[in-house]
């Protein structure tokens, strides 16, 4: 059986609480490239799902964080 990325992480994170939610988004920040796709599948879950006034608020913190 062939999975794609998103499925699999979506298989890894799926049924886990708030706060191991997070823990898994705080260890994989700052650690190996390889975790980096991982981060991009959870932040499009956040982004498809958020109001355009979060995705505002998101898009005015990285750039600020860019400058």
């Amino acid at each position: 059986m062939n999975i794609t990325l998103r499925q699999a992480i979506h298989q890894r994170v799926n049924n886990k609480t708030p706060e191991e939610l997070k823990e898994v988004i705080e260890d994989s920040i700052g650690g190996e490239e390889k975790v980096l796709p991982g981060l991009g599948v959870l932040f499009e879950i956040i982004w498809q799902h958020s109001e355009a006034s979060t995705q505002d608020t998101l898009v005015e913190t990285l750039k600020a964080h860019l400058e």
